[in-house]
């Protein structure tokens, strides 16, 4: 009813009851939306930084399948290796087959080197050793590196045990570098699981903040809203009397 005035007179109960937001515009609270709009801002950037990072474990997931296959050929390398040494039974010829398969393995770890890739980017060539993930809401992060498994990284690119002048260690040295890589790859992993736990419990603890400010009050909201309704039908009586009374006057006076 128009010329309604009196506490709480301006306030929508109605859309606070149906929307359960208490503050659904900066004249509801000013100060209270800022905030709101501030803890909005954190929240989003918390869970986009939770995407993120779980984004960087998928990139380090495909890097360690393609050392896990990298590892495997290297062990059959270094078994083949000490078959090699066998100079005792060994044949010229016999080192040169074993030498065949060495290849064969070298060319396997030199594809995986090269091919394996997320999203084009390549992960063990030692083009891409520091790619930036960003966890945090406000940009901050950590960088990932998924190594160099290249032949010429693990130094491996020459090993050839025909001639039986060969050293079993170059193989272990290979064997070395590519599991501290993979050790690397999985302290990494952690390290951005920590950032997803951190960011996932920050940001339900600051969405449980801005609900306890923003929510609307059910029961005092409906008392108001009733409370309002009943002063508005006093009002409205109030006022239909005043007319009667001055309708009963002017009819005694004529």
């Amino acid at each position: 009813m128009s010329g309604v005035s009196g506490a709480g007179a301006g306030t929508n109960y109605y859309g606070q009851i149906a929307s359960g937001t208490r503050i659904m515009s900066a004249a509801d609270g000013p100060s209270e939306m800022a905030i709101i709009q501030k803890q909005e801002a954190q929240i989003r950037g918390y869970d986009m930084g939770t995407r993120n990072a779980t984004d960087g474990q998928s990139v380090l997931n495909v890097a360690d399948g393609g050392i896990a296959g990298i590892t495997d050929q290297l062990q059959r390398m270094r078994e083949l290796a000490v078959q090699a040494s066998n100079s005792a039974v060994l044949t010229d010829d016999d080192r040169r087959a074993i030498q065949d398969e060495i290849d064969q393995l070298k060319e396997g770890i030199a594809y995986a080197a090269e091919n394996t890739e997320f999203n084009t980017k390549k992960l063990l060539d030692g083009s891409n050793s520091d790619m930036q993930i960003t966890t945090g809401a406000n940009g901050e992060g950590m960088q990932i590196d998924t190594g160099n498994a290249t032949l010429q990284a693990l130094g491996i690119a020459n090993f050839d045990v025909t001639s039986g002048n060969f050293d079993i260690q170059t193989i272990d040295n290979a064997i070395q570098s590519i599991s501290q890589t993979r050790s690397s790859i999985g302290a990494q992993y952690n390290s951005l699981d920590h950032a997803i736990g951190y960011n996932t419990n920050t940001s339900y603890n600051l969405t449980r903040a801005m609900s306890q400010m923003s929510d609307t009050d059910i029961e005092k909201a409906v008392s108001e809203q009733d409370k309002k309704q009943l002063l508005q039908t006093m009002r409205f009586m109030m006022q239909k009397k005043q007319e009667e009374e001055e309708r009963r006057k002017n009819s005694l006076l004529f």
